[in-house]
């Protein structure tokens, strides 16, 4: 039992470091997100490197698959366009396994965790706002690496515990069955953890210590790409018709890349091996293992994306398919519902949908007013119809105003950076006044 709670906690500071770091990148990046979100609208490479962008900066693809599909149900995105973010969102989650592989296990952790720490808390308690932003980087890269250093020390040694080896050594003679066993393994490993980037340290972590090899690993790793989708489909629950095809898509997506890479398994493993230098097949050297396992997730998404960004429309229309229209929407009924993303603690990402939503409002007021001076201007003719009508719109823009403050407060809860409170006051009193 203490050997389990070691290493939950050694996976929970990993995770609080890793949000720390994301936090303080997102903060120090700013405005330069705007240009980001602008440009993923272009064409579907320039929505691939988008998503590998954002993902890479974030460290999380859950976090910018559910933005994804924010984005989608707010009208920003088209159902193309965020297939594209979604696939290059895949390719940036690869990082994290690169920073681990690299750093976590070529050195002594402790002897870059601590130093950075001790670097970022003056800037984090520096009174210059801008100087903040440094501090919090550097101490969650700190965290983070101190959690890995932990969850190393807390995996058991495999020597001292044959009987597992014995017991995945039994399960690794099935052939393509164990491959697919380790695959479902890995899913519900991202799924309980809820982040792929911390199921993946897992991951090296235990081949680093022995308990796996390359192609239990690397099967289990597949399994992570399925397992993260779950986050984005939980999201797209109760979500607009084009919000749940994005997040359908990305399980195709995923889905279809374990399909054709099973049938490729080992080949693909024998590419990886010659690539990275070493023989992981070995079995000699375990400290080549992280480096394999980081290439072999790396060049499976990449491969993966290049081959379905061709398919896209075909995606998209399969897609449309799975999740058909139930009948026109009701125009009485208004929804803006805000899915909660760790992302959202940078405010240009919550921003944009907002002000979409108070220019429909504006548009809808403006046509009332022009409807009603008609009325107005007519006082003996009959316009029963036409003030019904008028009388709709009128709760209709009640809705808006209510579900758009109701967004905006939940929004302004997951983004708790004081400069953002004017700006919150203002959205709140635009909706209000219209």
């Amino acid at each position: 039992m203490y050997q389990i709670l070691s290493i939950a906690g050694s996976l929970g500071l990993f995770l609080f470091g890793m949000k720390i770091m994301s936090d303080g990148i997102q903060r120090a990046a700013g405005n330069r997100l705007k240009a980001v979100l602008s440009f993923m609208t272009t064409n579907r490479v320039a929505a691939v490197f988008t998503g590998f962008f954002v993902t890479a900066l974030i460290q999380s693809s859950s976090a910018t698959t559910v933005m994804i599909v924010s984005f989608v149900n707010a009208g920003l995105l088209s159902l193309s366009q965020a297939i594209g973010v979604i696939m290059g969102a895949n390719i940036g989650t690869t990082v994290t396994g690169w920073i681990v592989a690299l750093l976590g296990f070529k050195f002594k952790i402790t002897a870059m965790a601590l130093p950075a720490i001790g670097l970022g808390l003056p800037f984090y308690f520096s009174k210059k706002i801008d100087k903040k932003e440094i501090g919090e980087i550097l101490i969650g890269f700190g965290i983070l690496f101190l959690g890995l250093g932990f969850l190393k020390n807390s995996v058991p040694d495999i020597k001292s515990h044959p009987e597992i080896l014995e017991f995945i050594q039994v399960l690794t003679g099935y052939g393509i069955g164990s491959t697919l066993l380790f695959v479902i393994i890995g899913g519900l490993l991202t799924v309980v953890v809820q982040s792929s980037s911390a199921a993946m340290a897992i991951t090296l972590t235990m081949a680093y210590s022995g308990w796996i090899d390359f192609p239990t690993a690397a099967a289990i790793v597949l399994g992570e790409n399925i397992g993260t989708t779950i986050t984005a489909y939980l999201a797209s629950i109760g979500t607009s018709v084009n919000a749940r095809r994005a997040s359908r898509a990305h399980t195709l997506f995923n889905v279809f890349g374990v399909i054709w890479m099973m049938l490729l398994f080992k080949p693909f493993l024998l590419l990886v091996d010659f690539i990275v230098p070493g023989d992981v097949f070995s079995g000699t050297d375990l400290t080549i293992l992280p480096a394999h396992l980081a290439m072999f997730h790396t060049l499976f998404n990449i491969v993966n994306t290049t081959i379905n960004i061709f398919f896209i429309p075909q995606l998209s229309y399969l897609v449309r398919k799975l999740v058909p229209e139930k009948g026109v929407e009701s125009k009485e009924i208004y929804s803006f519902k805000y899915i909660s993303t760790t992302i959202q603690d940078t405010p240009e990402f919550f921003l944009i949908p907002i002000k979409k939503e108070l220019y429909k409002l504006t548009e809808i007021v403006e046509e009332m007013f022009t409807r009603f001076w008609k009325v107005f201007q007519h006082p003996d003719k009959k316009m029963g119809t036409e003030v019904e009508d008028l009388k709709k719109m009128e709760d209709y823009t009640d809705q808006m105003q209510e579900e758009i403050t109701q967004y905006i407060l939940d929004a302004s809860n997951d983004s708790p950076q004081s400069g953002n409170a004017e700006r919150i006051n203002a959205l709140i009193r635009i909706a209000n006044e219209l």
